[in-house]
């Protein structure tokens, strides 16, 4: 089992940008895919991006290509998102998951088993 600490939100202005990480406890964190997802009160959980176990392949979510980035540093066993020219609309609790069945992760939440509590991310205009 792994357990996920998200840390890096905050409250930010239309147009900024902030760096959320994803810290994953146990040796074989670096073995997970790994997904960010988001979800605004009144919505549902959202996909953001994923990685694959390497790094080396990433996916995003249309509302976040050419904005956020998402990387990992299997070293530490940390995967960041970050996040720039951000949006009111992208204000919402970030959560990052982990995959540990495939090699690159998938835009569902049900293909993630492990899950971390969340950070807040709130973008003003």
């Amino acid at each position: 089992q792994v357990q996920l600490v998200e840390s890096g939100g905050g409250l930010v202005q239309a147009g900024g940008s902030l760096r959320l990480s994803c810290a994953a406890s146990g040796r074989t964190a670096s073995n997970y895919a790994m997904g960010w997802f988001r979800q605004a009160p009144g919505k549902g959980r959202e996909f953001v991006a994923a990685i694959s176990r390497s790094g080396l392949s990433t996916s995003y979510a249309d509302s976040a290509k050419g904005r956020f980035t998402i990387s990992r540093d299997n070293a530490k066993y940390t995967v960041f998102l970050q996040m720039n020219s951000l949006e009111p609309e992208d204000t919402a609790v970030y959560v990052c998951a982990a995959d540990p069945s495939r090699q690159v992760g998938g835009r569902s939440a049900n293909e993630y088993a492990y899950w971390g509590q969340g950070t807040q991310v709130t973008v003003s205009s």
